[in-house]
Parts: C-alpha cells; sequence; structure tokens
C-alpha cells in the first residue's frame, strides 16, 4: 500500500510541469501582446520575458526533483 501511495504522490508532483507549460505560454502570449501594442519597447519587453521563462522553468524544476524525492529517497 505504501509502494502504491508512493507512486500516487510522485505522479502528482509532475503534474506541476502542466502549470509550467501555461506559465510559459502566459509569459510568451504577453510579450506577443505588450510588442502589438507598443514595438518600440520590443528589446526591453524581450528581456522581461526571458527573465519570466527562467523564473518559470527554475519553479518547473522543483516537480521532478519532489517526485524523485517521494519515489526514491523516501522510504
Amino acid at each position: 500500500m505504501l509502494e502504491g501511495a508512493k507512486s500516487i504522490g510522485a505522479g502528482a508532483a509532475t503534474i506541476a510541469s502542466a502549470g509550467a507549460a501555461i506559465g510559459i505560454g502566459n509569459v510568451f502570449s504577453s510579450l506577443i501582446h505588450s510588442v502589438a501594442r507598443n514595438p518600440s519597447l520590443a528589446k526591453q519587453s524581450f528581456g522581461y520575458a526571458i527573465l519570466g521563462f527562467a523564473l518559470t522553468e527554475a519553479i518547473a524544476s522543483f516537480a521532478p526533483m519532489m517526485a524523485f524525492l517521494i519515489s526514491s529517497v523516501f522510504r
């Protein structure tokens, strides 16, 4: 029973990857909207978008780590 619970927990931890994908989509969607509204700020907006992408990916990297911890380390 404990093995099944660990598998469910590891699977639930990887659901965060879907949230990260949605977040990255929102970041670049906002970039497209901002460049369409004000093309003169495209370079600055792109820098902010890359920063948002990096922060979203950093949070997304915690999901596989937690899945690994749940499935392997905690016994």
